[in-house]
């Protein structure tokens, strides 16, 4: 009779195994679609042998464990990959603004420069026309007004990165702070001998959020805690505490600022990765230097042609005068044209006094057919002036060619970056995911299992039945 007490004891421990084992696969199965999920599966480990008589005879089998799979090193890759494309889409709409507002086509400050030249061009037919006269102010104005408003879509591209920026703050604190309940509920299940598998996938796919929108670097402590820090250095996550990221505007400015325990940091664009990276970049780096050109753009047009204007005397004899002007503010000489895209503006407002003459020598005044100024001032369209290498108009070429290059740059960044995170998901999924294929042919097993432990259980429960009989 021991030895049937025995082999119930196994039957009863095979049925409680191979049920268990059913649920994990039902489990895996209804997550076949849940985003980051790690296929689970039963660890099994026989019960200590029996010595009976002169055998050892097992007497079952027990679940000592639900593990997952999961690979560290193609979990550390994706992460890497992942900030890799966080920054090149983080600049992937504001460089399409940029296009948008520094354009190939017709209606560009090179256009209109050309038709500012035109006007000169037009007035040397007739120097005492003040239609011609009237027409070289105009276009001189919606020259200024294109350079001005280049500048305002330049500090709206600015402004939009801010709201991009302060509305991912919020979602990236909520994530920060999750890491930390949830390595508190990792090291509480799992100090138990237990293995909170559920809860490291689902800090698993935080950590690669965060890879992605803040190029966050992580590494597991002593006490199996996820650390989580910014590329610089900077903490987020230590042990149980998150760190908080916050936006201070100043003005149309906006700084980073990260709260560590009372203390306030500044983040800088050496400490950010990812979208955050990418963004700040496109912001404090490219657009001031996109700024920086068109502002000498509109500098050596002012003073190109201010310089001939001066030189040259309207109707009433008078020379000296400019056309243009900038009214910058002090800026140091290195860099003149501080603003001056901003700040320029046309001087002239009576068309009796653009300069078409060339200046008399007093007594003497302006004859009215006089154009030799006129043309002058027509030929600096078209001379190397910038550089002595660049016009106006091929100068402002270099700002849109950089800006196409940018772009095109970042679209193939983006879609390489894009292609190996795709590569890398489908190798984690292969290592990791949950295959319909195998969880019914592991269903099949562990059902056949299920029965055969019952059908020895139904048998032992017989001999059982037959030896009381045979005793009655």
């Amino acid at each position: 009779m021991a030895g049937l007490f025995a082999a119930l004891n196994s039957g009863k421990t095979s049925l409680a195994v191979n049920q268990k084992s059913i649920e994990i696969i039902g489990n895996n199965i209804s997550n076949v679609n849940t985003e980051g999920y790690s296929r689970q599966g039963a660890e099994l480990t026989p019960y200590p042998s029996m010595n009976f008589g002169s055998f050892f005879i097992g007497q079952g089998v027990t679940v000592t464990n639900v593990k997952r799979d999961h690979d560290v090193f193609v979990n550390n890759m994706l992460q890497d990959k992942s900030i890799e494309y966080g920054l090149q889409n983080g600049q992937t709409r504001a460089l399409s603004e940029l296009e948008r507002v520094f354009t190939i086509g017709e209606e560009n400050i090179s256009t209109e420069i050309n038709r500012y030249f035109d006007t000169w061009q037009e007035l040397s037919a007739n120097p005492s026309g003040l239609v011609e006269r009237d027409m070289v102010i105009q276009r001189g104005q919606l020259l200024t007004d294109k350079f001005h408003l280049a500048i305002d879509d330049l500090n709206s591209v600015k402004s939009n990165i801010n709201d991009e920026l302060v509305s991912k703050i919020d979602g990236v604190n909520s994530q920060i702070s999750e890491i930390a309940e949830l390595n508190q509920r990792i090291f509480q299940i799992e100090i138990q001998g237990q293995t909170a598998n559920s809860s490291r996938d689902r800090r698993d796919m935080l950590a690669k959020e965060l890879a992605t929108s803040l190029g966050a670097q992580t590494y597991t402590d002593s006490k199996g805690m996820l650390a989580v820090q910014l590329p610089g250095g900077l903490p987020l996550v230590q042990g149980t505490f998150g760190m908080r990221i916050e936006g201070v505007s100043s003005g149309a400015d906006l700084d980073l600022v990260l709260h560590t325990g009372g203390v306030t940091r500044p983040i800088e664009l050496n400490n950010l990765g990812g979208e955050f990276q990418g963004l700040v970049s496109i912001r404090d780096e490219f657009i001031p230097s996109i700024k920086n050109d068109l502002d000498r753009l509109a500098y050596e047009v002012t003073e190109a042609v201010n310089a001939e204007h001066r030189n040259g005397a309207g109707l009433d004899s008078i020379g000296g005068r400019d056309f243009f002007t900038t009214n910058p503010p002090p800026a140091p000489p290195a860099d003149p044209w501080l603003d001056a895209a901003r700040n320029m503006s046309v001087a002239i407002t009576d068309s009796n006094f653009v300069a078409a003459a060339a200046t008399p020598i007093p007594p003497a005044t302006v004859a009215p057919g006089d154009n030799r100024n006129a043309l002058v001032i027509s030929d600096l369209g078209e001379t190397l002036l910038i550089d002595g290498i660049d016009t106006f108009g091929s100068y402002y070429g270099k700002i849109t060619a950089q800006i196409g290059l940018e772009s095109n740059h970042n679209q193939l960044a983006l879609g390489g970056a894009e292609d190996a995170v795709v590569q890398l998901e489908n190798m984690r999924d292969g290592l990791a995911g949950v295959s319909l294929d195998e969880e019914m042919v592991n269903l099949i097993q562990y059902q056949r299992g299920f029965e055969s432990s019952a059908k020895f259980l139904s048998t032992v429960d017989e001999m059982m039945m037959s030896i009381m009989g045979i005793k009655r």
